[in-house]
């Protein structure tokens, strides 16, 4: 007989950076070749993390075995595959990358690694019976990608760095920038001696070479660890070697001096541009102070805050930053949240409400019970999957990057060909084969467009974690920007999420006060919205509430439960009509007058008494209206409502917030069926939700949007975009981050694309030397980061919520 078993994936699998890892497939093939286990696949969780789904027959192996196989089989996994995120310093051009990932899978053991350059991180997966983490770093340490360890800067009193060190610290810290600098001080000095001042021609040549030395200094020594190591890769710094090195033996020391020292310049520049964007990640991870005040026998001793365990009471002062997640236990405040949640005005906390680190408080002092210590706030989560995200490449970025791969090659090819054919068909000389044959490799090194993409993923995702969006990979944020329909969640997403109840009807002969304590006794064994609002009108109005027994969940009808010797069911009318029972005409007209009036309905019946009906009503978020227009002037035309509730409810919610379409009485798997229908009609669909009840949703959709990602770490989890306040504001505004961001890479492409066909023509041509293309092709490369990095400064749409 076949039976069905599910476990979380991150219990089998603790370590695992996200659930398209190789280390799930491995999982999935081990236990579907055990015995009895007919079916192993991936399933969305309902409550955060994606679960296993295990098919077994339980005639042959039982359930403790069944786990007790995954739980092993994960363990095994486990203990030899290991994964990590490494931070690097790759500051000699874009081919870096390409270098990096082909080093880092020629060192045994080593599965699988990824760079993403702008980001600076490597993200390698490796066999910890071959190598382990300390034999990657080192990898990447001899390679000369090792990140530069410096001293941590010392605060003054008022918080601010106070940087220390003199000339010389500085030129080492900005390495690559000096020796650019030092090339183009050379490259002038001889040029101008030997046009205005007579230098002698060895001198000149001399400070050429030292110019040329200092320009090709990074490209060489990387090139040549890799050269060491066997690492051989086509790549845009070899076409600038060859290049420089060909204009050399034509004697035009000048023009190659002047190619390595602009390309080594835009490089510098284009680095220190996006530690522009890069700082913004860093950022966030620097907002949490370094030191907290905790309550230790009866004292307030300030201590680091990575010392601070969750239970351990910490004071904050007025001003100050918030150091860890916890609840207020006394005092109370203004908070701004912004920082983590994007909130625009600070909200209120007082005893029981809950705070994050990194935000500020206001002009109250707090006493704050830590709930999470350091590695586990959310702070902490979202810088981490920050950082992965920054690892991962957008389709278009890997599209670019085989485009590269066979672009290369193929330049060089057709640079050999250029040396020499049209001089030995006699159409040109020897020198101006050469010669045009060099400046081809400049023209055609498609720097620009091995940059272009990955530097606005990366502004894109910096932008909208300082706004309070956590966009989980380049992917999501190129997806979103493609999104035609929306579909939204109603109960917490457009509306308030916190029911009322707004009729009591009572029956022919019933008092509506034993309607309510009947009502009321049986749902506050109910976590349900609408159970705690009837239970709130109860205790409003001082009713005794009768014992019920225990409550029986009928899910998308209702519930069930004793009061007295007598069974209680409440529900809607499918309760009733699926089992073929008569409903008094009395009660389904009150229903309906009820839906009509936009109100979610519960029919009460004790025994064989119909008592009558409640209703109840969740209002529209305040703004919502607003929100869902600067939705549609991001280019969303068609707006959709997924619900439970029946449809007179959702139609009416739907009509006073501007919903184009409603789709009601869903259960969780109907909303599925919702995201699937959608996406046969639309070229790119998103769903908004809170992350937990809408997860196999949100995982349907092409992108899944979680609310409230600050307070639940299964938002964080399930969804690809998170908004980590509770802020409907944060829909149009990453939307419209997304598109912008799109709209740049294609620009980017196209800057890239056609600067290299320029190039390619005037330099064939004769029209252009080395030194004219080497000004538009390194200017194009500055100007594809300097328009990605406008992302940094794109503004949420102006709403109200």
């Amino acid at each position: 007989m076949e039976t069905t078993t599910r476990i979380e994936i991150p219990v089998l699998l603790p370590d695992l950076p996200d659930d398209r890892d190789a280390c799930v497939l491995r999982l999935l093939r081990d236990l579907s070749s055990r015995p009895g286990i007919l079916d192993v696949h991936m399933a969305p969780g309902e409550a955060g993390p994606p679960l296993l789904c295990l098919h077994y027959d339980r005639n042959i192996v039982g359930l403790k075995e069944v786990e007790r196989s995954a739980m092993a089989a994960g363990a095994a996994l486990t203990a030899r595959y290991g994964h990590a995120v490494l931070p690097i310093r790759a500051i000699d051009g874009e081919d870096a990358a390409r270098r990096i990932e082909a080093g880092l899978r020629h060192l045994p053991g080593v599965l699988h690694a990824s760079v993403s350059l702008p980001a600076q991180r490597a993200r390698v997966e490796f066999d910890r019976g071959r190598t382990d983490e300390t034999a990657v770093r080192r990898e990447l340490d001899a390679m000369g990608y090792a990140p530069q360890t410096q001293p941590a800067p010392k605060r003054s009193g008022g918080g601010h760095t106070r940087g220390r060190g003199g000339l010389w610290a500085r030129i080492i810290a900005n390495k690559e920038l000096s020796l650019s600098l030092g090339a183009g001080l050379l490259l002038g000095v001889a040029w101008a001696g030997q046009r205005w001042l007579e230098l002698p021609g060895a001198a000149a040549l001399a400070l050429y070479a030292v110019a040329y030395a200092l320009g090709a200094w990074d490209l060489v020594s990387h090139w040549g660890r890799a050269l060491r190591k066997g690492n051989i890769t086509f790549d845009i710094d070899l076409l600038m070697l060859v290049a420089a090195a060909g204009a050399a033996v034509l004697g035009e020391w000048a023009e190659g001096a002047f190619l390595l020292f602009l390309f080594s310049l835009a490089h510098a520049l284009e680095h220190l541009a996006l530690d522009r964007a890069r700082g913004a990640i860093r950022a966030l991870a620097d907002l949490a102070p370094a030191t907290a005040r905790v309550l230790r026998d009866n004292q307030t001793i300030e201590v680091p805050v990575e010392t601070v365990e969750a239970g351990e009471w910490v004071v904050v002062r007025p001003g100050e930053r918030i150091p860890v997640d916890g609840d207020v236990r006394k005092g109370g405040s203004s908070v701004n949240q912004a920082p983590i949640t994007g909130e625009s005005v600070p909200v209120e906390k007082g005893e029981g409400d809950e705070v994050f680190a990194g935000t500020v408080n206001g002009d109250g002092a707090l006493h704050v019970e830590t709930t999470r210590a350091v590695g586990d706030r959310t702070l902490d989560r979202v810088v981490q999957l920050v950082e992965e995200a920054q690892t991962t490449k957008a389709p278009t970025e890997r599209l670019t990057d085989r485009f590269e791969r066979i672009f290369v090659p193929l330049v060089l090819l057709s640079a050999a060909v250029l040396a020499v054919l049209p001089a030995v068909a006699g159409w040109w000389s020897w020198d101006t084969s050469f010669y045009r044959s060099m400046a081809l490799l400049v023209a055609a090194s498609p720097c620009a467009l091995a940059i272009g993409t990955p530097s606005a993923v990366l502004a894109g995702i910096a932008q909208a974690a300082r706004n309070g969006v956590l966009i989980k990979g380049g992917v999501h944020l190129e997806r979103l920007g493609g999104v035609a329909a929306l579909a939204m969640d109603k109960t917490g997403t457009l509306t308030v999420g916190r029911p009322e109840v707004a009729d009591v009807v009572a029956a022919n002969g019933i008092e509506p006060d034993e309607l309510l304590r009947v009502a009321a006794a049986v749902e506050r064994n109910s976590q349900h919205p609408l159970a705690e609002a009837v239970v709130r009108r109860a205790e409003e109005k001082g009713l005794d509430l009768p014992a019920a027994g225990d409550l029986e969940s009928l899910t998308g009808r209702g519930v069930r439960s004793r009061v007295g010797e007598e069974t209680v069911e409440i529900g809607n009318l499918r309760l009733w009509d699926e089992r073929g029972e008569d409903i008094p005409g009395s009660v389904r007209s009150e229903v309906d007058r009820l839906v009509e009036a936009g109100r979610s309905v519960m029919i009460v019946r004790h025994g064989d008494r119909w008592l009558g009906t409640i209703g109840v009503v969740d209002q529209p978020r305040p703004g919502v209206a607003e929100v869902l227009n600067a939705i549609r002037a991001q280019g969303i035309d068609t707006l959709v409502m997924m619900t439970g509730d029946n449809r007179g409810v959702a139609e009416a919610v739907a009509r006073e917030v501007g919903i184009d379409e409603v789709m009601a009485d869903l259960l969780p798997e109907d909303k599925v069926e919702g995201v699937k229908g959608l996406l046969t009609r639309y070229n790119g669909v998103a769903m908004v939700g809170d992350g937990v009840n809408d997860a196999p949703a949100l995982a349907t959709a092409d992108v899944g949007i979680a609310m409230g990602g600050a307070g639940t770490a299964a938002a964080l989890e399930t969804a690809d975009v998170a908004l980590m306040g509770d802020e409907l504001a944060g829909i149009p505004f990453v939307i419209g981050l997304s598109r912008r961001t799109r709209a740049i890479i294609l620009q980017n492409l196209g800057i890239s694309l056609g600067v290299i066909a320029l190039l390619i023509v005037a330099t064939t041509t004769g029209a252009f030397g080395i030194g004219p293309a080497v000004l538009v092709h390194e200017g194009s490369t500055l100007l594809v980061v300097g328009n990605a990095l406008r992302l940094l400064r794109y503004r949420p749409p102006t709403t109200s919520t």
